[in-house]
């Protein structure tokens, strides 16, 4: 053990005779605690955000999404088809017609978009994870559908009302002037039930089967709006959709779920990023009260200080005693502030402790990088503050 090292241990534990900087000492330890603490909720808080986040994301969007750039709409040609089964990195894709459309309810009129789905979307799409009653469009009736809680609010639509149906029109294509009683393909859907979603999903999308979304658009054979896709690893998105824009060409437009969701992804990180500057400020605040606590140990010591300078430890070496006192007090109040921190995270994932409502808890998730970021930030903050204590010690300061 290093002579500096053991005298900084010596004076971080041991009682000073003077009751004032024992006092500062203890506010200087509980306000870096509290700091690491805070810093620490704040990214664990924000972590389980995003998580929560992207799982409601995970419902409505699918890992890849190929659109055409000429047109509303294209037809799925055996090249494209052949293009999909020859990439092992492509795990499933689905047939997808998307189109706005009026919705009439009992006298009741919403604007909303139909999304035609084949059976294999559910593969593609976790969305029957937010179902309300677990009934995906099956088999075992004809003209279904399954809209969002939202919408189902403002039309005053129950599932499963086979007395009244939800009549859907869409504008015939064309130009000129033309009846009302004949400007609309109509279809008459029955709810079977309900997904959940953030509020613009759930008030945005009426899904039907993909061959009801054909007949009522006049589509040909394999037309579609879009094709979604999923792959075998999410990390490799954007090299797997580059590959696929190459191959299909500038006719296609291809895009990963980060950049369908762009305003939503840079506003997440930006608000992650400023919560840690924030907390960052601080915790820097908590550290000046380490430097006082340090700054009034030095003038306390100065006595014991001549002592050490006689018998031969140099103005570096006392220099090194303060600023690793001040170290360790950093080092150990984040240590204990980081161990509560850690505790409750787990508390929380574990008894929901804080509720958002009643039946959500606030998301928090534990993640390593989330320490490791704190446990940087604070250990180079808090050798800082140290360097900027000791500096105060000079031979002229020792010998006066």
């Amino acid at each position: 053990m290093s002579f500096p090292f053991y005298i900084a241990k010596r004076y971080l534990f041991t009682k000073t005779s003077n009751n004032a900087i024992n006092i500062i000492t203890i506010i200087a330890s509980f306000g870096v605690i509290v700091g690491s603490l805070a810093l620490f909720i704040v990214l664990s808080g924000f972590s389980g955000l995003s998580t929560f986040s992207n799982s409601l994301l995970d419902a409505s969007d699918p890992d890849l999404k190929i659109t055409s750039v000429k047109g509303k709409s294209f037809i799925i040609s055996d090249d494209i088809q052949q293009i999909f089964k020859k990439k092992s990195s492509i795990k499933e894709y689905s047939k997808v017609i998307e189109e706005r459309v009026f919705l009439e309810y009992n006298n009741k009129n919403e604007i909303a978009f139909i999304k035609g789905v084949d059976e294999n979307y559910t593969n593609i799409i976790k969305i029957d994870s937010s179902l309300t009653f677990g009934n995906w469009l099956g088999k075992d009736y004809v003209n279904t559908a399954v809209i969002g809680e939202y919408m189902s609010y403002k039309l005053s639509l129950g599932v499963n009302n086979f007395s009244e149906p939800l009549i859907i029109r869409v504008p015939k294509p064309g130009t000129g002037f033309m009846n009302y009683n004949n400007a609309f393909y109509k279809t008459d859907v029955h709810v079977v039930d309900l997904y959940s979603g953030t509020e613009e999903f759930q008030s945005k999308y009426v899904f039907i089967t993909y061959n009801q979304a054909k007949n009522l658009l006049k589509f040909d054979k394999n037309q579609v709006t879009s094709i979604e896709l999923k792959v075998n690893n999410t990390n490799n998105s954007d090299k797997i959709s580059n590959q696929l824009q190459n191959e299909l060409g500038n006719d296609f437009k291809v895009q990963t779920k980060a950049q369908m969701n762009e305003v939503y992804y840079k506003m997440i990180n930006t608000e992650n990023f400023v919560s840690y500057l924030i907390f960052t400020l601080i915790v820097i605040i908590a550290l000046f009260n380490v430097i006082g606590a340090i700054i009034m140990m030095i003038i306390d010591k100065k006595d014991n200080l001549k002592t050490l300078f006689s018998l031969g430890a140099t103005v570096k070496e006392i220099k090194k005693i303060f600023a690793l006192q001040g170290f360790l007090l950093t080092f150990f109040g984040m240590i204990i502030g980081l161990t509560i921190g850690v505790i409750l995270v787990f508390l929380q994932k574990e008894f929901s402790l804080f509720m958002i409502t009643e039946n959500l808890a606030y998301p928090v998730e534990f993640r390593f990088s989330n320490l490791f970021i704190v446990l940087a930030t604070i250990t180079v903050l808090g050798f800082v503050a140290s360097k900027i204590a000791s500096s105060r010690i000079s031979k002229e300061f020792i010998e006066i």
